[in-house]
């Protein structure tokens, strides 16, 4: 009808005002977006690995059967940036300039393969370099690491400890005797399958004594993340337990 006004028949609703804030998605091209989700990708991964958890790979059987070749296990980065190694601690260190001399540090292997090798070794698909090693913590600064008494076992401050739970099946502590008084800020480490592993043991001729200094520790072995059967948790062993917690009980 003329002269009056236009009127909209609604379903009742109101319209409401347009929402504020919204977060709004914008597109990029597909050939910017993917690059840009793997940089970012890359980037956390090796955030996590430097300050985080590193997974390595284990080459060899040094650390069997707790350790076994092939495996990749999750190390803690983290940990000892407010505490020291424990005795028992499963570690992984530098071994230039204690099982090493500076010479043996590994080459500049440029750029790009040195990117594409780190690469690998942040999701624990190259082994790590020669000079890293895994082991066990035995001895901490201060403790008196000997081999062996008349039941055939090692002692920590005349403590006899019993590693049946993680030796290799068939292995003495030790075919090799010692008698250490470890230094200050230093570790002595050895393998649990000790027939066939060169630990302080082997090393005590080089620069370093066959102590590890804690500063070269790059950190703690806490769990096997592959196969995919076998994944657990490294386990702390009793002995050391009870010895840590005498230390720490005044």
């Amino acid at each position: 009808m003329s002269g009056m006004d236009e009127v909209t028949v609604s379903d009742g609703e109101q319209p409401g005002p347009e929402p504020t804030g919204k977060r709004q998605r914008r597109h990029l091209p597909a050939w910017i977006e993917l690059p840009l989700v793997i940089i970012l990708a890359v980037f956390l991964a090796f955030l996590v690995k430097t300050f985080i958890v590193q997974i390595f790979y284990i080459p060899s059987g040094s650390m069997e059967n707790t350790l076994l070749i092939g495996d990749r296990v999750a190390v803690n980065k983290f940990v000892y940036r407010f505490s020291d190694p424990e005795r028992g601690n499963v570690v992984v260190f530098d071994g230039v300039g204690s099982f090493l001399d500076e010479a043996a540090a590994a080459p500049d292997e440029g750029p790009v393969v040195g990117f594409v090798k780190e690469l690998g070794r942040t999701v624990g698909l190259v082994p790590p370099p020669d000079t890293v090693f895994v082991k066990r913590v035995i001895g901490v600064g201060g403790d008196r690491v000997a081999c062996c008494n008349d039941q055939g076992q090692i002692t920590v401050n005349g403590v006899p400890i019993d590693e049946s739970a993680y030796l290799y099946p068939g292995d003495v502590p030790s075919q090799t005797p010692f008698d250490v008084v470890v230094p200050e800020g230093k570790l002595w480490v050895m393998g649990d399958h000790r027939s066939a592993s060169a630990d302080s043991r082997a090393h005590q001729g080089e620069p370093g004594g066959g102590f590890v200094p804690v500063d070269a520790v790059l950190g703690k072995a806490f769990a096997i993340i592959w196969p995919w059967d076998q994944i657990q948790w490294v386990d702390q062993p009793v002995w050391a337990d009870q010895l840590n917690e005498e230390t720490l009980t005044p």
